[in-house]
């Protein structure tokens, strides 16, 4: 029996150091479509973003639809997609790029209107050095107007996207609430439309929160 005990502690020790091994291993799954997607622990991620782009999106689109087009001409109209602009509390980190190409593809997929690829806009905004709150004034549209006619791609409007955030705090919980704002800026007379939607996020410590919140 004696004898036993040394190998059981042996055994048992062995046993311990596999589970802290696989506890500290990393594994990667695929989700499959409509799989339960990951909600970040302490900050906005896919869960927060996309329903934001979609209402946001779905919202401008509907706004414009209601004001008659936005424009005499038929068919689709050109955009400049500028950039988003991130004043919120959390660094975008990959996501900025992200939330550019969701909403991107969404417009653009909507039929309503063409977008100028990056490749040209970013470029023209480094060689002008306009900051986004620099292309609100109609000289400065106007350059970066002209900037773009030069390499064959003219636009009637100009897309902005801003991020916000504002933050509550209940001991070491807290509430985070979105905001995704998008503008649209008809540059030949200055009319624009503006859009936003809202998304409210629980970050919780205490397990009175994580109850409630469940």
């Amino acid at each position: 029996m004696l004898r036993t005990i040394p190998r059981l502690f042996f055994t048992a020790l062995i046993v311990a150091a596999l589970i802290l091994v696989g506890c500290k291993s990393q594994t990667g799954t695929v989700l499959r479509p409509g799989a339960k997607e990951l909600s970040g622990s302490h900050k906005a991620g896919q869960e927060v973003f996309d329903p934001l782009v979609q209402e946001a999106v779905g919202r401008l689109l509907s706004a414009e639809a209601m004001r008659g087009g936005f424009s005499a001409a038929p068919g689709p109209k050109t955009i400049c997609f500028v950039g988003v602009e991130n004043h919120s509390a959390e660094e975008l980190a990959d996501y900025k790029e992200q939330l550019y190409e969701m909403i991107d593809s969404s417009i653009s997929s909507s039929g309503q209107y063409t977008s100028i690829s990056r490749r040209y806009v970013e470029p023209a905004l480094r060689k002008e050095r306009f900051r986004l709150d620099d292309l609100f004034e109609p000289e400065k549209q106007r350059l970066l107007q002209a900037a773009l006619e030069r390499e064959g791609q003219p636009f009637e409007y100009l897309l902005f996207a801003k991020l916000t955030s504002g933050t509550t705090k209940d001991n070491r919980d807290m509430q985070r609430d979105y905001r995704l704002t998008l503008e649209l800026v008809n540059i030949n007379d200055g009319s624009s439309i503006k859009e936003s939607c809202d998304l409210s996020k629980a970050y919780n410590v205490s397990l009175r929160a994580k109850m409630r919140n469940r």
